[in-house]
């Protein structure tokens, strides 16, 4: 007797693992008494035999019998593929008025000038007159 497999599509979190993908898979319902739509999100681990899939891509999992301690799921096919962008840090040139700052903000206040000689610093103080309890 053969039983239906679940089936699930998600989007790939983590690949770290060696075949072995961290899938989120989203599913939303409409709370009973107060109407709103609650938004689960549950993660599984699968299988991905040719470690081809990467972060940010869409994948299809069927429920497989268990292969290890967590993992239940393998992929079955990969329905969308993240582009990947050949961008080094070096390219990305981010403005200060994009982050909200303003330029004034973003330029060094001067350095105070220090005194140098003996590395000590001097501290002024205020001669007061001790005060005397007449008891």
């Amino acid at each position: 007797m053969e039983t239906k497999r679940k089936i699930r599509q998600g989007r790939v979190i983590s690949n770290k693992m060696e075949k072995t993908i961290v899938v989120a898979v989203e599913s939303s319902r409409r709370h009973p008494i107060y109407k709103k739509t609650i938004t689960k999100t549950t993660r599984y681990k699968a299988h991905d035999e040719k470690n081809e899939c990467k972060p940010g891509d869409v994948v299809r999992l069927v429920e497989t019998r268990p292969l290890s301690k967590e993992k239940r799921w393998r992929v079955s096919e990969i329905i969308t593929r993240v582009k990947e962008l050949d961008v080094k840090p070096e390219e990305i040139a981010v403005e200060p008025e994009a982050l909200g700052i303003k330029p004034e903000a973003v330029e060094e206040p001067e350095a105070e000038e220090k005194a140098e000689g003996t590395g000590a610093e001097e501290v002024e103080t205020e001669d007061k007159p001790e005060e005397t309890t007449g008891n």
